[in-house]
């Protein structure tokens, strides 16, 4: 048996050789009696050549079924019409071989179809409609494998791929794989945030992102959310707290009742009646209500099924009630919500705000920043306007609980206090008419009014018209206050430089004289100052004028050189200074020993010197001639046992006046040196009119 199937093995592998010798001897041939070419080849298309021997021909043999495939040109052997390789995958040919001589042979020529990419994936259904509950669970399948094959006639490996139109619905369907193309949940769904989306499924006989040519095949699949009874009744109004919307959190209601009073109508709460739905929209279960905790003594009750807050007695206490109403599903009491209800008690109100002014008239300029002022129309736009709502439950007619707010625009507000502002930039003129309410928050009473609002263009502000703020005047102050103190330091600067030196210089007199005075005979001081008390009075009202006026008209006298250096050390402003005050009171000083000269002379003489008017001596009783008609001081006996002690006061005296002379010359010499190189100005010191001491030792 093995042997039999050897031999049959090696007579099928030697056929092809024996039929191209026995070709060879039939008289025509071919390169390959089993040609390959791809399908969809178009007619014309050489399958292979034919070689005839000398005296043959050929003809294709029309009794074959592939016969009308191929044609004969020339050698040629070629295809008359396109193959399809999904209807033909080998077609066979048979030819016929003649000679002049009459022989007839057959050669068989077995043509194999090869395939190629040329049928895209076909989907059974090109659209599809899917429903899908909300509760539907996690990873459960949506659409089978068989629903969503394609098919491809080239019978390649599909590739799939699912995409989302919706925006907003991304991730929650997927694919089990790549060639896989079953559908399931990959998220939980949520029907507030969507409740439809359409998914597109495509198939390609290609991996995506391959190179090679791809046909692709796509179908539409539409999902339509079905909501479910899986959410609790929710109270209205409520701000969601999470961005998919599933959770709605509701603010208390607040309600007021007046004491020893029960109202008949169902209350007025805020920020409204109580009201519950039910989440699930498209269910829309039914709601009851109760109170369930907050009112022991049963003052109020709750409508089942529309919620109103009712009283059953009146509130005797000024305590208020914080009750908890609760909302539940008829269909399903587990689903359920609680809501805080807080009823205030409070005095009777017997009438309600009312404003005085039913219309009020402001204006505010464009392009101001918002929170910017309301001014009063028709005045300086210095005043804000400012509405007020009186209530005569109070003697004042102010209510403190009273509140405003704007109700039909959202360009101005109200503050508490009442005053306007813009809420925005306004930028162009216009005129605008807004309702203020004015709402007790006790009792919950409102009153309205109109405002009018000229929006106008800003004015050029002259400087007569301008407003100064508070900040204003604080920075103008601070600005003044400064200069003023520049001002002062520079001109304190200025003073000590122009009389610094003098004032010292005066100081320093001033001292050394106090402190010689304390050393001198107290009754000689006495009867001086008795003396010179109207000199000093004169001295003080002409004193600086004459001594200006006479040291100016005084011949100019030569200083040392060691002076005038001194002098040129100084400024010529404080030199000036300093020898004016000092000749003031050098010349006060003269005023004063000349009238003290007058009445005592410190120095003891015999004889008389009748030329000097100024000079002045003493003599004993004695010696007076009273005939002489001059003027003498007699000098009683009594005193003539204090002679000695007074002489040497009185030399000392004089010795430390006489050293203060000397410096004062040195200095008013000074000056006239200095002053004597000026252009313009001459300046003369006389001291003539400084009587000298003169001491005689012969006649003391």
């Amino acid at each position: 048996m093995a042997v039999s199937q050897w031999l049959l093995t090696s007579a099928l592998f030697l056929l092809p050789f024996v039929t191209e010798v026995s070709a060879q001897q039939q008289g025509c041939s071919v390169n390959n009696s089993r040609p390959s070419i791809y399908e969809n080849k178009p007619p014309g298309y050489v399958v292979t050549t034919i070689h005839l021997e000398p005296d043959f021909t050929v003809m294709i043999n029309p009794n074959i079924l592939d016969a009308s495939f191929f044609t004969i040109q020339g050698s040629r052997l070629q295809l008359s019409q396109s193959v399809d390789y999904e209807k033909n995958t080998l077609l066979m040919v048979s030819l016929i071989c003649r000679n002049t001589a009459g022989q007839s042979n057959d050669l068989e020529i077995h043509v194999t179809i090869l395939n190629e990419n040329d049928n895209s994936p076909v989907f059974m259904q090109t659209n599809l409609t899917k429903v899908v509950p909300e509760d539907t669970k996690v990873n459960a399948t949506i659409l089978a494998r068989e629903n969503l094959s394609a098919s491809d006639a080239d019978l390649d490996i599909i590739f799939y791929e699912l995409t989302t139109i919706v925006p907003g619905t991304d991730g929650y369907f997927a694919i089990k794989g790549v060639n896989n193309p079953e559908i399931y949940l990959q998220k939980a769904l949520n029907y507030e945030k969507f409740n439809s989306t359409t998914l597109v499924l495509y198939a390609r006989d290609r991996p995506v992102g391959s190179t090679d040519a791809t046909n692709t095949a796509s179908t539409t699949i539409n999902i339509f959310i079905e909501q479910a009874d899986n959410r609790s009744p929710r109270f209205l109004p409520c701000n969601f707290v999470n961005m998919d919307k599933s959770i709605c959190i509701s603010s208390p209601y607040i309600g007021r009742v007046n004491i020893s009073e029960m109202s008949t109508e169902p209350l007025i709460l805020e920020p409204g009646p109580i009201y519950a739905i039910d989440p699930d929209y498209s269910l829309n279960e039914k709601i009851v209500y109760s109170i369930v905790d907050g009112d022991a003594d049963q003052v109020f009750s709750v409508d089942a099924d529309t919620g109103n807050l009712t009283m059953n007695k009146p509130a005797t206490s000024l305590d208020s009630y914080l009750l908890q109403v609760m909302a539940t599903q008829a269909n399903n009491i587990q689903k359920y919500s609680i809501a805080s209800v807080q009823i205030k008690v409070i005095k009777k109100s017997n009438y309600a705000p009312y404003f005085e002014s039913k219309r009020y008239n402001g204006s505010v300029f464009a392009g101001l920043d918002a929170g910017s002022f309301v001014f009063q129309a028709g005045g300086d736009h210095s005043t804000p306007l400012r509405i007020t709502a009186m209530d005569d439950d109070f003697p004042n007619k102010f209510n403190p609980n009273t509140e405003y707010y704007i109700k039909n625009s959202t360009d101005f507000i109200a503050t508490r206090d009442g005053l306007i502002l813009t809420n925005v930039m306004l930028q162009s003129p216009q005129t605008v008419i807004i309702e203020a309410i004015g709402k007790d928050m006790e009792s919950l009473q409102e009153a309205s009014t109109i405002i009018r609002v000229d929006v106008i263009l800003p004015t050029v502000v002259t400087p007569s018209d301008k407003i100064y703020t508070a900040q204003d005047m604080a920075i103008l102050g601070g600005t003044l206050a400064a200069l003023l103190l520049i001002a002062l330091v520079f001109l304190g600067v200025m003073i000590y430089k122009q009389y610094g030196k003098p004032v010292k210089y005066l100081i320093r007199k001033k001292f050394s004289k106090e402190v010689s005075g304390g050393c001198q005979n107290q009754s000689y001081n006495q009867d001086e100052h008795e003396n010179l008390s109207t000199q000093q009075h004169k001295t003080s009202e002409n004193g600086s004028v004459q001594s200006l006026t006479h040291v100016l008209e005084q011949p100019a006298l030569s200083l040392p050189s060691s002076n005038t250096e001194e002098i040129d050390s100084l400024p010529k402003a404080s030199i000036a200074s300093t020898i004016i005050f000092d000749q003031e009171e050098k010349e006060e000083e003269m005023e004063e020993e000349t009238e003290h000269e007058k009445e005592v002379k410190s120095i003891l003489k015999t004889d008389r010197n009748m030329a000097d008017d100024g000079y002045k001596a003493v003599w004993f009783k004695t010696d007076v001639d009273p005939d002489a008609g001059e003027r003498v001081e007699v000098i009683e006996d009594n005193v003539a046992d204090d002679d000695d002690d007074s002489d040497q006061d009185l030399q000392k005296n004089e010795d430390e006046e006489e050293d203060e002379d000397n410096h004062h010359r040195g200095l008013g010499m000074s000056f006239a040196s200095e002053s004597s190189s000026l252009p313009a100005a001459e300046v003369v010191v006389d001291f003539s009119h400084v009587n000298a001491v003169t001491e005689d030792d012969s006649d003391i």
